[in-house]
């Protein structure tokens, strides 16, 4: 799962939510020091990822774009699930998806001075250009990949171009849609293992 569902999987708790966010950001000893809620949400993130990683419904989803897209299929079933997440929203959660996605950017200006310099830029990044909110649509997809795309090239020292997988979102399309809501239920009930209390 991405940004928006580790957002969305989260207790209402503030510096939980924001370690469940940011968790791939903010690691090893950038750890150091944080609250304990941040660290327990960061748990969760872990957890999302382990079940998610090893479930069979999103290894369905990855076999489905496999041959197009091979060992980024994980990375992209992840950005493509959250989009199903944020146009089926009000299936999942009480509150609109511009009002929830408003208030997890106000917790990360509020809660600023808590995170290390490379974390603020990212959550200033993500707020200045509605990230979570853009899933909705497959342009905000595609710049999300367009984005992944430049770390990892920046990474491998090679030329990496997934935004051209927006293609395969559109071909895939129900399939990948009856996938996800076959699993993120499941996900959600896994994930509440983790919150406090």
């Amino acid at each position: 799962m991405n940004w928006l569902a580790h957002a969305f999987l989260s207790s209402a708790d503030t510096d939980f939510r924001l370690g469940n966010l940011l968790a791939d950001i903010v690691k090893g000893s950038d750890l150091d020091g944080m609250p304990p809620e941040f660290l327990a949400g960061v748990r969760c993130h872990r957890a999302i990822d382990s079940f998610t990683d090893s479930h069979p419904v999103p290894r369905r989803s990855r076999v489905r774009i496999a041959g197009e897209w091979g060992r980024f299929s994980g990375i992209l079933i992840d950005v493509f699930y959250d989009h199903f997440l944020a146009v089926n929203w009000d299936r999942y959660a009480d509150v609109p998806l511009p009002a929830f996605t408003a208030s997890v950017y106000r917790a990360l200006a509020q809660r600023s001075a808590l995170l290390p310099g490379h974390a603020r830029d990212a959550a200033q990044m993500m707020a200045a250009g509605d990230l979570l909110g853009s899933y909705r649509h497959i342009e905000g997809i595609e710049t999300a990949l367009r984005r992944m795309s430049r770390r990892l090239s920046m990474r491998t020292g090679r030329a990496i171009a997934l935004e051209g997988a927006a293609a395969s979102l559109k071909s895939h399309y129900q399939g990948l849609g009856e996938d996800f809501a076959e699993f993120f239920p499941e996900l959600r009930e896994h994930a509440r293992e983790y919150f406090p209390g």
